[in-house]
């Protein structure tokens, strides 16, 4: 549970983020399971919109108490569009709990990289980080006795390698490149082609950190039929069942986010496993409460500036079977003598 001990309640505020985090609480409550010891990995990726920037004056306490109450919710988050300046996302920790961490990549220099980060958030009581981290960079190529690549991402990759019981995993974070509102943009397709790629090439090596990996983020898809998305499938990658056509923007209209899997450990699972969205916006900063928060605005202002305290994204997660021993038991058992 966050520590919630820096709200004032006797500001309008303050009172208003303590009425906040009980609908919070209790509309998660039955949103998301519950969270375990050992059994399973509640697993989630998070497009935060600009975190650490300073659009709309950045983020507010009230906000963040909000994301860390619906953080805690989850054992990991893949964070995309964390910014340069970390100073809200060392706050976020802080009300989080001591016992959270996170990996933050470098920011991607360039006009495309737009000072962004991927990040990993983690409850250190579920999860051990193995050592791995690192960005995603395709291959240089030997052109004229001069070595180059041929293509960049506009955001580099993220990959960390970690265990969560018998599960040991290296995860692969991504905000694809998002250019033209349509279907399809050539870098971002081709992005998605490359670190499916890359990935898959990994998992080949014997030298391989895991036998499972996960690839996940802001994929900027705008259907389940678009060549971005099948680009995955095509590869071997599976999509949980439940997630297909998933809405995760926070106008529920675009499956931009997904999680997809290249696992053998949990291969079986991709058809049963829980999964889904949180759409906060029904429960906090509402649509009612424009007038409280922006009394000289409208509300259309309203509703573009709320995601710059939230985000135009929503909470993608999936609930992950980690507990392997009683399989690997009846493995052991040996056919009786004959």
């Amino acid at each position: 549970m966050p520590f919630y001990k820096k709200i004032d309640n006797k500001t309008p505020e303050g009172q208003r983020t303590v009425e906040g985090l009980l609908r919070l609480k209790e509309e998660l409550d039955k949103a998301v399971p519950a969270k375990t010891v050992d059994p399973t990995l509640l697993l989630a990726t998070w497009n935060l919109r600009e975190f650490g920037g300073n659009k709309y004056g950045g983020r507010e306490n009230e906000a963040l108490f909000y994301i860390a109450e619906i953080m805690s919710r989850f054992d990991m988050i893949a964070v995309q569009e964390v910014r340069d300046n970390l100073d809200a996302l060392d706050e976020l920790m802080y009300i989080l709990g001591s016992w959270w961490k996170y990996l933050v990549s470098d920011v991607t220099l360039g006009a495309q990289g737009n000072h962004e980060r991927h990040a990993y958030i983690y409850d250190t009581r579920k999860l051990l980080f193995g050592g791995l981290a690192g960005e995603l960079v395709p291959e240089m190529k030997k052109t004229a006795g001069t070595l180059n690549s041929d293509f960049a991402f506009a955001r580099t990759p993220y990959i960390a390698g970690f265990r969560a019981g018998w599960f040991k995993f290296t995860i692969c974070t991504q905000h694809f490149y998002y250019g033209k509102s349509k279907a399809d943009d050539p870098q971002r397709l081709k992005e998605s082609e490359t670190v499916v790629r890359l990935l898959q090439e990994r998992m080949k090596s014997k030298d391989r950190w895991a036998l499972n990996t996960i690839l996940l983020g802001d994929f900027n898809v705008f259907s389940t039929k678009d060549k971005t998305f099948l680009a995955l499938e095509k590869n071997k990658f599976k999509i949980p069942a439940s997630l297909r056509g998933t809405y995760s923007n926070a106008a529920q209209d675009k499956p931009f986010d997904q999680i997809a899997f290249l696992a053998g450990d949990v291969d079986w699972q991709m058809d049963v496993l829980k999964s889904g969205t949180f759409p906060f916006f029904k429960h906090v900063y509402r649509d009612a409460d424009w007038k409280s928060y922006l009394p000289n605005g409208t509300e259309k202002e309203y509703k573009q500036w709320r995601t710059f305290k939230m985000s135009d994204h929503l909470p993608l997660w999936v609930e992950l079977h980690v507990d392997f021993g009683t399989d690997y038991l009846k493995r052991k058992i040996q056919a009786p003598a004959k």
